[in-house]
């Protein structure tokens, strides 16, 4: 059975980006918050199978939750940079966001006691104008990014992009593309976040078995320690789509994931990919897209 990766993007229910138009940066650290149960129960979820993941934290969060950077860290996780404070690629210039990784990097690794090799961009948010940012991860250190999303999306997407890892022509650094399924001509999301709970449990599967047995790779799946928390606060302000995409299956969310852990197996990013062949992959970016799909 092919080992997968399992990933978590640690970030506050009120730092997405459904809500920026109604919750001011301003005003984050005024806000409830619901990390201490959310990540109590992610990491139950996972030690209970005996499951190593990665998870891209927010430097805005390692500051004011040091303790969780030491805990996971302890507990054999990965710990990889999500940004400083989830500000998108794309309303950053170069050097802003060569300062955001690089800032990032550095606190996550004093917390943590051990080198930060791995980046996702907040929202998926390296686009086809943006490539200039795998270079800048390249030049600060970091090993890998899972930023680019193979998918047509009105948020983020290069739906032409690899389905699979590959190295970026210019920087050389591996892009590891959260999974899609290769449905009627269209890359179809099965990778975790809100796809996960909007599909039944059973197209995840099914397209997840599908990756692994007929594209021969593992499955990079992501979720939200908020997605675990039915209970958190409602944003009433946003606007219905977003809360819509938010909230939808919350409660059914533990339960998914209980079954997803146990249906397959799964380990960190840096362990599936940088260590095995995917990590060797000759295949390069943008000059051979066509060759990966």
């Amino acid at each position: 059975m092919s080992v997968n990766a399992m990933s978590v993007d640690v970030e506050e229910y009120f730092q997405v980006w459904a809500f920026e138009d109604v919750i001011d940066r301003a005003r984050w650290s005024d806000m409830p918050s619901r990390l201490d149960f959310c990540l109590d129960r992610v990491c139950h979820l996972l030690a209970e199978r005996t499951v190593t993941a990665t998870f891209f934290v927010l430097g805005w969060i390692a500051e004011r939750h040091p303790q969780w950077i030491r805990r996971l860290a302890a507990a054999g996780h990965e710990i990889a940079s999500h940004g400083y404070d989830h500000r998108r690629v794309t309303d950053l210039t170069r050097g802003e966001f060569q300062t955001d990784v690089d800032r990032t990097k550095k606190i996550l690794e004093d917390l943590s006691g051990s080198a930060v090799v791995g980046y996702r961009a907040p929202s998926y948010s390296i686009n086809r104008e943006q490539l200039w940012a795998l270079d800048v991860l390249a030049a600060c250190g970091y090993e890998y990014s899972s930023s680019i999303y193979p998918v047509r999306h009105d948020l983020y997407g290069i739906p032409d992009a690899p389905r699979r890892p590959f190295r970026h022509s210019s920087s050389g650094i591996l892009e590891i593309p959260v999974t899609t399924v290769r449905l009627f001509g269209s890359n179809v999301p099965c990778g975790g976040g809100g796809y996960f709970r909007f599909w039944p449990y059973r197209f995840s599967r099914w397209a997840i078995e599908r990756v692994n047995a007929a594209d021969c790779v593992p499955a990079v799946f992501y979720f939200h320690p908020w997605e675990v928390d039915p209970a958190q606060p409602r944003i009433e302000r946003a606007r219905a789509r977003s809360r819509f995409r938010h909230y939808l299956n919350l409660d059914r969310m533990g339960q998914r994931l209980s079954q997803l852990l146990d249906d397959f197996r799964w380990d960190r990013l840096d362990r599936v990919f940088l260590a095995g062949p995917c990590g060797r992959t000759s295949l390069a970016w943008p000059e051979a897209a066509a060759a990966a799909q």
